[in-house]
């Protein structure tokens, strides 16, 4: 290449040099923790999906660290509910922890979250959070089955029966990957399946649920009927893309995974950290 043409070039690469971008993001909260399932009761509810929350265009100051947080997986239930993940931060942007699972014999409704948690003992499910999630699954009126997980872009799917219901699908990201799936709903007959997006599978008779994919926000698996354990819901993610024209942050904390590829630069977090412009 001649001196001229790899002037042009490199003038191209750098045209946002020494600039702020905007950035695109993705902020997934902690998913809920399965309901556990109870003898002569039925299955667990599945866990709620934490919040799925994405834009493109959000402004980004310089020399500021911004702060980044990764919300953790709440809790399984044993012959109790599941508990609520943590919220997710960037910046200004707050992503709301997914819903427990409820429990079929005690009739504990599914917790409300960024995805609400899959209802047990003849209740709806928790309510998702508008913009971020989804309502989970209802319990029947008879048998012994529950309701499952709300996920980013569906609700959990009601009992039947004795069949739990499946987990809310979740979305999928920039990266191709899916995110935010509900949590699978216990029975005595079938168990429901976990949300694309990382939702764990539930339990049948006598089998504890399945956790979420870790760093999915996914939703933890119910437990199936009798004296069985819901399980943890997964850990959240924040990510972060802009146009790799534009120079790389001056700083990070966290240990973000950092990628170049496809003309944008790309920052995903597993745990809480900074970035700084």
């Amino acid at each position: 290449m001649s001196g001229a043409l790899q002037a042009v070039f490199q003038n191209q690469r750098s045209f946002a040099s020494g600039k702020t971008p905007t950035v695109e993001y993705v902020v997934v909260a902690g998913g809920g923790g399965g309901g556990g399932g109870t003898a002569g009761g039925g299955g667990g509810g599945g866990g709620g999906a934490g919040g799925y929350r994405t834009a493109t265009g959000f402004a980004v100051a310089s020399g500021t660290p911004i702060t980044v947080t990764v919300g953790g997986g709440g809790n399984g239930g044993g012959g109790n509910t599941g508990t609520s993940g943590s919220n997710s931060v960037f910046s200004t942007i707050t992503s709301t922890a997914g819903g427990g699972g409820g429990t079929r014999a005690a009739g504990l409704t599914g917790g409300s979250g960024g995805g609400g948690g899959g209802g047990g003992g003849l209740r709806a499910g928790g309510t998702g959070t508008a913009g971020q999630g989804n309502d989970g699954g209802a319990s029947p009126s008879s048998g012994d089955s529950s309701g499952g997980g709300g996920g980013a872009s569906a609700v959990g799917v009601a009992g039947v029966g004795n069949n739990g219901g499946a987990g809310g699908a979740g979305s999928t990201a920039f990266n191709g990957t899916a995110y935010a799936g509900g949590g699978g709903a216990g029975g005595l007959s079938s168990a429901g399946a976990g949300g694309a997006g990382g939702g764990g599978n539930a339990g049948t008779s006598g089998n504890n649920g399945s956790p979420g994919t870790a760093n999915t926000g996914g939703g933890g698996g119910g437990g199936g009927q009798g004296a069985t354990d819901g399980a943890a819901g997964a850990s959240g993610i924040v990510l972060i893309r802009y146009v790799d024209g534009y120079d790389a942050a001056i700083s990070t904390t966290g240990a973000p995974t950092i990628t170049v590829t496809g003309g944008y630069r790309i920052y995903s977090w597993t745990s809480s950290g900074s970035i700084t412009f």
